[in-house]
């Protein structure tokens, strides 16, 4: 047995540590022109580059940022590797993320940038409510159980009353709700994919 199976299955794992080395690498050299080179900018900016789609979500503003992403990530992560396979996992995790990133782009306007793996860990969120709905989440703030399935909608919603409000204009609540709907779409076709194959 993988001696780091107990920790994360791989994609979980190497995400966790692809964004662990990006933020010490913010830390240790020029923030600025990191940000500057894989932050997601609005595309009207002249720092805008074709690349940062992908590469926002590896960066994060501070270790709590980080640390809450990355608790999401290997709290819902673990499962859904093991109910999607690694293949599927990571074209999910980055369709989610890239699709969030599209979503942000749409609605930031010409200024700000976006950063962070936000977008990605709601697309996993959405589908550990989907493929585990009844299964029951306990939240820290307040502690109380809930089914996956209410945590999911309840947040969904809470997220576009949040991002039609203008409410905490520093996080991406578009980019939240994109990854969200990038993950549904996804599941959705693959569904349908897997039905369409084992049909007799």
């Amino acid at each position: 047995m993988n001696r780091y199976a107990s920790v994360a299955p791989p994609a979980v794992l190497n995400i966790l540590i692809a964004n662990c080395v990006a933020f010490l690498a913010t830390k240790l050299l020029s923030a600025d022109a990191i940000y500057e080179l894989f932050a997601l900018f609005p595309v009207e900016s002249p720092w805008f580059k074709i690349w940062q789609p992908v590469t926002y979500m590896f960066l994060h503003g501070d270790f709590s940022h980080l640390f809450f992403n990355m608790f999401a990530l290997w709290m819902f992560g673990r499962g859904l590797e093991q109910d999607l396979g690694t293949k599927r996992f990571l074209v999910y995790y980055f369709t989610c993320g890239i699709g969030a990133g599209l979503v942000q782009l749409l609605a930031m306007g010409y200024m700000g940038i976006t950063i962070g793996a936000s977008g990605a860990v709601f697309g996993l969120l959405l589908a550990f409510g989907m493929l585990h709905p009844n299964a029951t989440i306990m939240l820290l703030i307040p502690p109380i159980p809930m089914k996956a399935k209410w945590f999911v909608i309840i947040y969904g919603l809470v997220e576009l009353l949040f991002g039609v409000t203008g409410s905490y204009d520093s996080v991406a609540h578009y980019a939240h709700l994109g990854g969200m709907f990038w993950g549904w779409l996804l599941l959705l076709w693959w569904r349908y994919q897997d039905r369409k194959r084992y049909r007799y």
